[in-house]
């Protein structure tokens, strides 16, 4: 197969190294991924969307190129905040994280990522993560307080390996999920295991009854799925630490050969140069995000900036990619309509040269950017800015009687077809027809300006009039009023058609009088 051999090299940025290395798995054609899941007790938010749309783009790109990977992504469905939640709404915990963990699912398959191949939760692994605390203390990096398990940071001197921090530096209790505790021998030591409290869940272990602390479940799961050593370890850079920092210091204390060959951490998305977290309550949920914007949308605004870097969220930031799909999809339903004469194609004619070269060049730079630390920014751009463009100047320029017709088929099946094919690997194809997915972002739209398709339709009815009774200023100034809620009108003839459109940019100080 042509493509095989022309497989590219993948680079990949590694928290560990601090640089970004060549991707080679510990397997070959096997890739082995973990990425830290969410904890279930409320809708998860846009950011929670960030880390699984970066890491979906890896597993369509490992996947496309022949990789069997094997992806383990985890609920962490018992927690201090799942508990606490569960308590005041008088539900059981492990019933509130069902229940919103299925809610996870739902708006994560809206955002096209594709399935784990294993979604563990922490409640169905108790006996690993207790095999693990013992070894644990076995190794003399583990210490029991009346049914309380401590990690010892004393005993393991490569703590903070990737996180760099000076152990001084470093939060009483291991991170914002543990209270201080001051039994403890070093206050950066973090719980293993917590002894039980009332009106909590609890599980029987050598040290009395109790429930995992945060950190050992991650370890105790990719223990059980990949052994000791595997391929890529993913999530935000927030687990940096003390999340990761304290999987690294678990598992290599339970086994010292223990590794993880790559440490992917993805950006934040910040609104008001703030972090969005629930935490802070300064967060949107992904579903009240895909109520107003099509999800194929929310992807596109994800991947348009690069995985590592912050997300500033906006309205206006997503109207635009709004846009962006709009164009995508208009544009394949502008083909598929051109196309339809022709469903056999035209045997007469083959593809171009021109267009034989256009689409070559196309890959080699798409593949050239994704394969370097999956840069999705550039492969955006170009998609719109060649294959896109290639099928609108095609019609706008050569679909022009019957003759140029037939002769540019050829080349319209082409585009058509590695468009297709370039939203497959992105994750942004549909199962839905592209009529449907045109007509479903300007049901959208009208969503966000707050109008009916009737009450549009009436408004256009009352413009067409004006232009009848030449009142060139009323129509100019309902056009303006339309464009401000992110609808454009189009007058070809005596016949108006609206589309989506981004926002106006807002007046400057100097434009406002």
């Amino acid at each position: 197969m042509e493509e095989e051999k022309n497989k590219p090299v993948l680079r990949l940025y590694n928290s560990m190294s601090k640089e970004k290395e060549v991707f080679k798995p510990i397997e070959e054609g096997k890739v082995q991924m973990y990425v830290c899941g969410v904890t279930p007790y409320d809708l998860s938010h846009i950011g929670h969307a960030r880390a699984y749309v970066a890491f979906d783009v890896l597993l369509r790109y490992l996947k496309h190129w022949g990789y069997e990977v094997i992806y383990v992504r985890n609920f962490t469905d018992i927690d201090d905040k799942i508990i606490k939640r569960a308590n005041e709404a008088g539900e059981d915990p492990l019933g509130l994280s069902e229940r919103f963990s299925n809610e996870f699912l739902h708006d994560v398959n809206e955002l096209q990522c594709l399935h784990p191949t294993h979604q563990p939760k922490v409640s169905d692994f108790m006996e690993q993560i207790k095999d693990m605390i013992a070894k644990i203390i076995d190794n003399g990096c583990g210490y029991t307080i009346d049914g309380d398990v401590y990690f010892s940071v004393d005993n393991f001197p490569e703590y903070c390996c990737l996180s760099r921090r000076k152990l001084d530096d470093n939060r009483a209790g291991g991170g914002g999920r543990v209270s201080v505790d001051l039994r403890k021998r070093n206050p950066a030591d973090f719980a293993l295991w917590k002894s039980a409290k009332p009106g909590e869940p609890r599980w029987d272990s050598p040290w009395g009854p109790g429930r995992p602390g945060w950190h050992i479940e991650c370890s105790a799961m990719s223990a059980h799925y990949f052994g000791h050593s595997f391929d890529i370890h993913g999530g935000g850079m927030d687990l940096i630490f003390p999340h990761h920092e304290n999987e690294i210091a678990q598992s290599r204390a339970a086994c010292p050969q223990s590794k993880v060959n790559y440490w992917m951490h993805n950006g934040f998305i910040n609104k008001d140069n703030q972090k969005m977290s629930k935490s802070d309550n300064n967060f949107f949920t992904i579903r009240d995000i895909t109520t107003i914007y099509h999800p194929l949308a929310v992807r596109f605004f994800l991947m348009r900036t690069h995985y590592r870097s912050d997300v500033n969220y906006s309205d206006r930031l997503l109207d635009t990619a709004s846009d962006h799909v709009f164009y995508i999809y208009q544009t394949l339903h502008r083909c598929e309509v051109a196309l339809s004469p022709f469903p056999d194609g035209n045997s007469k004619f083959k593809v171009s040269s021109e267009a034989q070269e256009r689409i070559k060049g196309f890959w080699k730079d798409f593949w050239d950017s994704l394969s370097d630390d999956l840069h999705t920014t550039t492969v955006l751009d170009k998609l719109r800015s060649v294959l896109l463009k290639a099928i609108n100047d095609t019609l706008d320029k050569k679909f022009k009687g019957k003759q140029q017709q037939q002769k540019s088929v050829p080349d319209l099946k082409e585009y058509e077809k590695e468009v297709k094919r370039t939203l497959d690997v992105l994750g942004l194809q549909s199962s839905s027809t592209s009529s449907e997915v045109v007509e479903q972002l300007k049901a959208k739209a009208l969503k966000r300006a707050g109008l009916t398709e009737e009450q549009l339709q009436q408004i256009i009815a009352e413009r067409t009039l004006a232009r009848d009774n030449k009142e060139y200023e009323k129509t100019d100034r309902m056009r303006k009023e339309l464009e401000v809620k992110g609808i454009q009108l189009m007058d070809e003839g005596k016949v108006t058609t609206w589309r989506p459109c981004e926002l106006p940019d807002e007046p400057s100080d100097e434009q406002v009088s």
